[in-house]
């Protein structure tokens, strides 16, 4: 004669689930539940580990190693303005019967005025030789106005030995 089992419940706690709705293939599930959560656990903590690790070695970097004094040698290292050499206006030919009257203003560094009496030739020439030819579009668009400007004022490193820091326009018309 087959034995019957039965399982006497304790009584539900509030918010539980009756003993009744539980199917006999969910009773392993409370140990998969506390497999996962040991295991979200374990990944956590794998996770608090690397950023711990990634924090501390680019605390190192920056703090002691060589990092260290980057922004220190940038200060250091920055040019201090000298004087400014400005240059008559100029008409360039552009494309299309169109002109520019240009003038420009070299930002010298303090460093610049020991190489000598500073030219403006060597300005004009990159100028004539950077805008002569262009369209008037490009040339009139802000977009357009402001890549020339880095441009030149990138030709104009060489020629000064990097003496020159910023470049002005004191008169840009286009016509």
């Amino acid at each position: 004669m087959p034995t019957e089992q039965r399982v006497i419940a304790s009584k539900p706690k509030i918010g539980a689930k009756s003993a009744s709705s539980a199917v006999p293939s969910q009773s392993a599930a409370p140990a998969e539940e506390a497999e996962a959560k040991g295991g979200s656990k374990k990944k956590l903590l794998v996770v608090v580990l690397a950023v711990l690790l990634l924090g501390g070695g680019a605390g190192w970097y920056f703090l002691m190693g060589p990092g260290a004094g980057a922004e220190e040698a940038a200060e250091e290292h920055a040019p201090e303005p000298g004087e400014v050499l400005t240059i008559d206006s100029i008409n360039i030919n552009l494309a299309d019967g169109h002109y520019l009257r240009i003038g420009l203003a070299l930002q010298m560094t303090a460093d610049a005025a020991g190489h000598g009496e500073i030219q403006a030739a060597p300005a004009l020439d990159h100028a004539i030789a950077l805008y002569s030819g262009r369209p008037v579009t490009e040339v009139a668009s802000p977009e357009g106005r402001e890549a020339l400007k880095a441009e030149l004022l990138h030709r104009l490193e060489e020629p000064y030995h990097e003496g020159v820091m910023g470049l002005y326009f004191t008169e840009y018309v286009t016509q």
